[in-house]
C-alpha cells in the first residue's frame, strides 16, 4: 500500500518522504548485491550478470537519491526550527 506521499503526482515530492519505498529499495539492494556476487562475480560478462548488476545499481542509486533528499529536508527543517526559536532582540521586545 502506498503512503499519501506516493499518491501525489509530482515525483519530486515523493523523494525522501516515502518510508515504504526506501525500505523496499534497501531490501532489494541488500538481497541483490550479495546475490550478484555469489552467482556472477566470476563471469560478469554474461547477460544475466549484466542485467542483475544494472538492477542492483538502479536500486542502490534510487535509494541514495532518497536518502540525500531526506537528509536535505531534515537539515532544512532544523534550520527553520532554529530560526523560529531565536529570541527577539531587547530593543524589539520593549518597543524601542
Amino acid at each position: 500500500m502506498p503512503c499519501n506521499s506516493c499518491n501525489d503526482n509530482i515525483f519530486k515530492r515523493k523523494l525522501g518522504r516515502c518510508r515504504a519505498c526506501m525500505l523496499q529499495l534497501t531490501l532489494l539492494s541488500i538481497i541483490g548485491w550479495p546475490l550478484w556476487l555469489y552467482l556472477y562475480a566470476d563471469s560478469p560478462t554474461q547477460v544475466n550478470a549484466i542485467a542483475l548488476g544494472l538492477f542492483c545499481c538502479a536500486f542502490s542509486g534510487l535509494l541514495m537519491i532518497h536518502l540525500m533528499v531526506k537528509a536535505g529536508r531534515v537539515l532544512k527543517a532544523r534550520q527553520l526550527r532554529n530560526l523560529r526559536r531565536r529570541p527577539r532582540p531587547r530593543s524589539l521586545q520593549n518597543g524601542i
